[in-house]
């Protein structure tokens, strides 16, 4: 391997430090704590081929086999009308509906990464190649790659061939967006950059033009926020201050619905498993202050005519993810065991608030999670990228 080591524990230090005021609790070495995980799991996806979507037929989609397809999680078919079209039963998982290209799409969100963060704690340049294979085969080569839209994301069988709702499918491309940017910046020179750059402008372009961008963007609920924390990723990578500013503007227009006076969220506490929605919409919602804040713009305090801020809802959340069982409402109706892990909001509010003792917790959570379920909503997992990047 070639490989030129270099110390970045210092360095995140100092960005904690600058990003908040507020200092990592004694003992919380953010590069040292994440290098033998990081390097550990990157060494096994070495051994690990890319693989796309192009690999997995769709037996229902209407697209080609370039097309990203997947199905309802929460649809069924209907006793009543056996053959007809699918009803819905909230919160409860459909386990025949087509997940392939999902699953393919989550792994490259998981290897791509974490090869990514390898790479940035070591400068082994043996992870940022394998991390370009990944980009090659997903977004360059012909035979393989992906096209720039969702058309067909989260049908419902027998009622549609896609909504607008299934584009919060790639919400998992948020952190390849990020260690791509990364690896870009240390590899300016290799060819996969540019055409990787031009399909993310494209499916920018796609997300915020588009009938399915569009009814995205206008959801209300976690929906809306995860709309929005992929334009504003996205608009980051490719440099698009116009959709930046879109972003910007709807988190701020979701916060007064979204938020209540006294930092609860009423729209995911009405969910069959509010515990996962309110931890997943508020990592969303810390995600987006962590990438859109600036001098002039603090989203943490922002608050609209209702009152509640992004700070106030991780105020509210905070002793749930500290003690699961002071939870209020009833246990989840899935994949309630395995919550919470470590939680990305609790590391951008940590360093944002000056909050030792979120970052304390965040600490201590589980950053590897292996149920399906929980890792679908857990997409951001590999803090050295978020870090001082």
């Amino acid at each position: 391997m070639r490989r030129r080591d270099f110390c970045l524990g210092s360095a995140l230090a100092l960005s904690l430090a600058g990003t908040a005021g507020a200092a990592l609790p004694p003992g919380l070495d953010l590069a040292a704590g994440e290098r033998g995980r990081v390097l550990a799991a990157a060494r096994r996806y070495l051994a690990e081929a890319p693989t796309t979507i192009t690999d997995f037929p769709a037996p229902r989609s209407p697209g080609s086999p370039h097309d990203y397809y997947s199905e309802g999680d929460y649809w069924w078919p209907d006793p009543a009308n056996p053959g007809g079209p699918y009803i819905r039963r909230d919160g409860y998982s459909n386990p025949d509906k087509f997940t392939a290209h999902r699953e393919a799409l989550i792994r490259l969100s998981v290897q791509l990464p974490a090869l990514a963060a390898a790479f940035r704690l070591t400068r082994d340049v043996t992870f940022a190649e394998y991390a370009e294979r990944h980009l090659r085969a997903w977004f360059v080569a012909p035979a393989t790659r992906m096209s720039p839209h969702l058309n067909h994301a989260q049908a419902v069988i027998g009622v549609n061939t896609g909504r607008g709702i299934g584009i919060i499918d790639t919400l998992h491309l948020v952190e390849v967006a990020r260690a791509t940017a990364i690896l870009r910046r240390a590899r300016a020179g290799e060819a996969v950059y540019t055409p990787t750059i031009a399909w993310f402008n494209a499916y920018l372009t796609w997300m915020t033009t588009s009938a399915n961008g569009i009814d995205e963007r206008d959801q209300k609920n976690n929906h809306g926020t995860c709309w929005a924390l992929q334009v504003a990723e996205f608009a980051r990578l490719t440099g698009r201050g116009a959709e930046t500013e879109q972003a910007r503007a709807r988190i701020k227009a979701l916060i007064p619905g979204q938020i209540a006076a006294d930092g609860s969220q009423p729209l995911e506490l009405a969910r069959t498993k509010p515990y996962a929605y309110c931890l997943f919409n508020l990592d969303v919602l810390a995600a987006c202050a962590h990438i859109l804040s600036d001098l002039n713009d603090d989203l943490w305090h922002y608050q609209g005519g209702q009152g509640g801020s992004i700070a106030e809802a991780l105020t509210w959340m905070a002793p749930f993810i500290a003690d699961k069982s002071t939870w209020p409402k009833p246990p989840d109706v899935e994949a309630w065991a395995d919550w919470p892990v470590r939680q990305p909001s609790l590391l951008f509010g940590g360093l944002a608030l000056g909050r030792a003792d979120y970052l304390t917790l965040w600490h201590r959570l589980d950053p590897d999670p292996t149920d399906a379920e929980i890792i679908r909503n857990y997409p951001l997992r590999q803090p050295i990228l978020w870090v001082g990047a």
